[in-house]
């Protein structure tokens, strides 16, 4: 029988991890299984500048896949058993004999009273849709404010702003918005604030969330609308196993991204608890993802195929941020992922950002670009005896 290879959700982390197995591993040998709940990949790193009006190309999942040998269903994951090594989608069960868990994760209110109800917010298309929809009905001079001042919140918040300069852009955070940057992207980052007309509400602790505004400790920002992009969190599905999980619900993995407690699971991207350079946690994000999945891709073909597992530690090396479509900062990080005081601002930092956010798309699009000689037979271990490796 064919080992059963299940992933599921096909973001960048899962879409990424189904694609590069296809690469390493022989067809005859395996069934790769890309489960997720949208026909399409979402590229999520650009679902501000579709809710700001902008068109992406649509990318159906069974297109990108036609002819790698990995098998597309468009299902919901309602439960996951790794007792039973099943995966209930909705009704129907899927067995496998390596699962990879690449859920992702949806918006955190933090617990706000009225976010949920009241707030849109761009995690994915289709809640990019509806905020789209709402802001086409805003009239110039309406106020749109966005809670929250990491990647997310600056980049819907300057997209918007550019888009529509009729409105009155407002973004809000809990602490200084942008203020873990260096000095210097932190002046541009103000400048370019100034120039789209985009005022800046620091150190405010919004306490409700209502149809026409927030309440904060020091009173209202009124909005007709507001859009939510303060942290994200994953899906309950793993928590509600035996996996070992966080105190946040993520998936507790190794360093070659499998399960601690479950040898035959394993997580990549959102969902997964990793630890990268100097012992500190991957954070939530593209940047995390894709090399995640790399890792895991080339880990699980490695056991499966009797050869040596590789050892390696993920770092980053920048963090980019998108202002607008001709503006940007990328920011160099040490490994761990602090800032250090070099930056690259204006057109400069926009086409490096829109390089590598096209790049990653490129690896969703092309996810079998690779010679056939690199694919490998598994080695079946039997009683007596282990199959030769070949090269198919």
């Amino acid at each position: 029988m064919k080992h059963r290879i299940v992933v599921l959700g096909a973001g960048y982390a899962g879409a990424t991890t189904a694609g590069r197995l296809a690469k390493r591993l022989h067809r005859d040998d395996v069934e790769i299984t890309l489960v997720n709940g949208d026909p399409e990949f979402v590229e999520r790193i650009r679902m501000h500048q579709l809710a700001s009006g902008q068109e992406l190309r649509p990318r159906p999942l069974r297109d990108l896949f036609a002819g790698t040998g990995v098998q597309v269903r468009i299902a919901q994951v309602t439960a996951v058993d790794v007792e039973r090594k099943t995966v209930d989608l909705g009704g129907e069960t899927l067995s496998y004999d390596t699962l990879v868990y690449a859920l992702g994760s949806v918006i955190a209110d933090q617990g706000v009273p009225g976010a949920e109800e009241h707030a849109y917010n761009a995690a994915g298309k289709q809640a990019a849709l509806r905020l789209r929809a709402r802001l086409s009905e805003v009239k110039p001079g309406g106020a749109v404010l966005i809670v929250g001042g990491g990647l997310t919140g600056i980049e819907t918040a300057t997209e918007i702003a550019e888009a529509r300069p009729d409105l009155e852009v407002a973004i809000a955070a809990r602490g200084r918005v942008g203020g873990w940057l260096s000095d210097k992207a932190q002046r541009h980052l103000r400048g370019a604030f100034d120039q789209l007309g985009i005022t800046v509400h620091d150190d405010v602790d919004i306490t409700r969330v209502e149809a026409d505004g927030v309440v904060t400790g020091a009173g209202r920002i009124e909005a007709q609308v507001t859009v939510w992009t303060g942290g994200f969190t994953v899906h309950p599905i793993a928590a509600a196993t035996t996996l070992e999980v966080s105190d946040t619900g993520r998936i507790v993995v190794d360093a070659g991204m499998r399960s601690v407690s479950h040898p035959d699971v394993y997580a990549v991207g959102d969902a997964a608890f990793a630890e990268g350079a100097g012992g500190k946690p991957l954070r939530m994000s593209c940047a995390s993802a894709n090399p995640m999945a790399w890792l895991a891709a080339a880990v699980i073909a490695a056991r499966l195929t009797g050869r040596k597992v590789p050892e390696t530690t993920i770092g980053y090396v920048l963090q980019c941020i998108s202002i607008g479509r001709c503006d940007g900062i990328v920011q160099r990080v040490t490994p761990d992922d602090q800032v250090m005081p070099t930056a690259f601002t204006g057109r400069t930092a926009a086409r490096i950002k829109e390089m590598i956010c096209a790049s990653a798309a490129w690896g969703i699009s092309h996810p079998t670009m690779m010679r056939p000689s690199r694919r490998r037979r598994l080695a079946v271990t039997g009683a007596a005896e282990t199959r030769t490796l070949i090269r198919s």
